[in-house]
């Protein structure tokens, strides 16, 4: 879809491709080694990785203006994970922060100049999905063992198993489709309005309004799917099903 070539993805795959001839291998020059969402996901893992081992160089017993807010960030999910899960659930806390910063920052990055959003791509929104949709799971069998696992499938009763099981497999299904489809449907979508209307308006201040609707959406988006997957660990190592 995307006809623009960023400068970021061309300098990526040109340093891969002499990298790779320096030991014999080489590749079409007009094919790109990594696509574009690929390079942007790793642009923002890499933003992400180097801001945070900065930030936490000097934690101090007084914080500063920069512990403060890495420390309300981590509330933040503290309490949204003690709200649906219980003090129980803060072990979930690194993975959920995780992706919910991950996919915070890969929203708002597409709104910079010669930037793209790999959110916009479904192919990382679905892994961004099937990554929840494991990690839950494992952390079901992990809490109630395999067996007692699949039982939360099957209903109170076994005579009407038949019925639930497939009902549950329907659902749980439905739920990888709903994370990766919404969040690559909208961030899809302003995106492409954004681009639109920057183009054939030529205007840099009508897109403003636009861009300024876009990071409130985007953060909105990487909530949503945060919530949603603590409510999914919440059901998967919940005693009573």
């Amino acid at each position: 879809m995307e006809e623009h070539k960023l400068i970021i993805v061309s300098l990526v795959n040109k340093l891969l491709m002499w990298l790779f001839s320096l030991v014999g291998i080489g590749f079409d020059p007009h094919k790109e080694i990594f696509p574009t969402h690929i390079v942007m996901a790793l642009l923002v893992t890499a933003i992400i990785i180097t801001f945070f081992k900065l930030a936490v160089k000097n934690l101090d017993l007084f914080p500063g203006k920069m512990q403060n807010a890495l420390e309300m960030f981590y509330k933040f999910f503290q309490g949204l994970v003690d709200d649906m899960i219980g003090h129980e659930g803060r072990k979930f806390i690194p993975a959920l922060g995780t992706l919910g910063t991950f996919i915070a920052v890969s929203n708002l990055i597409g709104l910079l100049p010669e930037m793209s959003s790999p959110t916009a791509n479904l192919n990382v929104t679905a892994g961004c999905a099937v990554f929840i949709f494991i990690y839950y799971h494992y952390q079901g069998v992990k809490r109630h063992g395999a067996w007692g696992y699949f039982k939360t499938f099957t209903g109170p009763n076994w005579g009407l198993s038949w019925l639930f099981l497939p009902i549950e497999i329907v659902s749980h299904v439905s739920r990888l489709l709903s994370l990766s489809m919404r969040l690559f449907g909208n961030i899809f979508g302003e995106d492409m309005v954004i681009v639109i209307i920057s183009t054939y308006l030529l205007s840099f201040i009508v897109p403003l309004p636009v861009m300024a609707l876009a990071i409130f959406t985007s953060l909105l988006q990487a909530f949503i799917f945060v919530m949603l997957s603590t409510i999914y660990l919440s059901g998967a190592v919940a005693e009573e099903h």
